[in-house]
């Protein structure tokens, strides 16, 4: 569960030099931070792994009001760590993951899959590896903002007009509107830039 230094995706803000190996998320890897790495790169909350199985252990750190039970739990993007306080795990427009403090209890997710199950209901597969049962009409690329307990509390449809941040490629970081939408690719003009951009419905998350 470990890559070296040189494998990790450069939205890991670790410096070059360091240990040989870096503890990877078990899951999400390209678009996630472990926990291990969170509290002892990231935020300077323990020295060594040892230090985060002690916090672990004695059910200090939560994710999403859920306590962590694995030190490479991956902690997804617009996810909360609590650790000492509250974080939400955020992509820099320098394209860089970074934790800021914050007071809020729900989070943003995409819908990346949908089955449609007994009852007459859908199970909608997000981003983040939670799945939720549900008879509403959603449709993949949408967003859902979810609270601590899972329950939607806003959903937002991808369609023109409306604002997102992109959360893969080379401009990873950046938010744009999106001017149109046409099968699973979208083009959207980002702040600050005069071209437009063509992206998959799966590198941005509406807003």
């Amino acid at each position: 569960m470990h890559q070296t230094r040189n494998e990790v995706i450069r939205a890991l803000p670790l410096p070059r030099k360091g240990t040989k190996y870096v503890a990877f998320a078990l899951r999400n890897n390209n678009s996630a931070v472990s926990v291990v790495v969170a509290l002892r790169e990231m935020l300077h909350l323990a020295s060594t792994s040892k230090e985060v199985n002690h916090m672990i252990h004695n059910k200090m750190i939560k994710i999403n009001g859920k306590l962590v039970n694995d030190l490479h739990q991956p902690i997804d993007l617009f996810s909360i760590l609590h650790a000492d306080k509250s974080y939400k795990l955020i992509v820099l427009s320098t394209g860089r993951f970074a934790f800021e403090e914050t007071k809020e209890t729900s989070r943003p997710v995409r819908v990346i899959g949908k089955t449609a199950i007994k009852d007459k209901q859908i199970q909608y597969n997000l981003h983040d590896g939670t799945n939720l049962n549900s008879k509403e009409k959603i449709n993949v690329g949408d967003t859902l903002v979810l609270d601590f307990e899972n329950k939607v509390k806003k959903h937002i449809s991808l369609e023109k007009g409306k604002s997102a941040i992109i959360t893969s490629g080379s401009n990873i970081g950046k938010v744009g509107k999106i001017k149109e939408v046409s099968g699973k690719k979208l083009s959207l003009t980002i702040e600050g830039q005069s071209e437009e951009v063509v992206l998959q419905k799966t590198q941005i998350i509406v807003q």
